[in-house]
C-alpha cells in the first residue's frame, strides 16, 4: 500500500513561509555542518509530490535538487510543458491527492515524500500521511503561510522522537494514528 511522508520546517509560530512566499528566515538558519536527516529521510522514498508554490521556489533556487520523480499538483501548470531541463524528472497534473496516490501506486510507487504547505494540508485532510518530520526553527515571523490548516476532524499523532541541534532547531518525528 502506498504511503505519504512529510519532512518540513516551520517557524516557531507555525509558518512555512512569509505571506509573499519568502523563506529567507529558514535559509539563514541552515547550518551545513548539521545533519538534519533529510538524506536518511529521502533514502526510502520512491517519488515526491509537491504543489506549484514549492516547485516554483525550488526551480528558482538553481540546480534541480531532487533525484526522484516529482509530481507537481497544480491546476495552473497541468497541461503546460515541463521545462526541457526537467523532462523525465517532473510532471504536472491536476489530480486530487487520492487520485495522485492511486496513479503513483499503479506505477509501482510505495513511499511518497509529500512537500508544500497546501499539499501537506490536503493530504492530511484525506488521511494520506503516515508520518511527519517537522523541524521547528526558533524564530517568530508573525504572519505567513501556515503549515497546518482546517481539518474535517482531529488528526491524532504519536511522537516517535525529538531532537535538538546546536543551531537551535528542534526536530520532532510523528506517526499519524489511523
Amino acid at each position: 500500500m502506498i504511503t505519504g511522508h512529510v519532512f518540513i520546517a516551520t517557524s516557531l509560530d507555525g509558518f512555512i513561509a512569509r505571506p509573499d512566499g519568502d523563506i529567507g528566515w529558514l535559509l539563514e538558519r541552515d547550518d551545513p555542518a548539521e545533519d538534519h536527516g533529510y538524506t536518511a529521510f529521502i533514502a526510502d522514498k520512491d517519488a515526491i509530490v509537491m504543489g506549484r508554490g514549492s516547485y516554483e521556489k525550488v526551480v528558482k533556487m538553481g540546480e534541480w535538487a531532487y533525484d526522484r520523480p516529482v509530481l507537481v499538483l497544480s491546476r495552473q501548470l497541468a497541461g503546460t510543458p515541463v521545462p526541457d531541463a526537467l523532462l523525465g524528472k517532473v510532471r504536472f497534473c491536476d489530480a486530487t491527492p487520492k487520485e495522485a496516490m492511486a496513479q503513483l501506486e499503479a506505477e509501482g510507487v510505495q513511499r511518497v515524500y509529500v512537500d508544500g504547505g497546501q499539499v501537506v494540508q490536503s493530504f492530511l485532510r484525506e488521511g494520506l500521511i503516515a508520518d511527519m518530520v517537522v523541524t521547528t526553527v526558533p524564530v517568530l515571523i508573525g504572519a505567513g503561510k501556515p503549515l497546518f490548516g482546517a481539518l474535517p476532524h482531529d488528526v491524532s499523532l504519536t511522537l516517535e522522537s525529538s531532537r535538538h541541534f546546536p543551531s537551535g532547531l528542534v526536530q520532532s518525528s510523528y506517526r499519524v494514528l489511523r
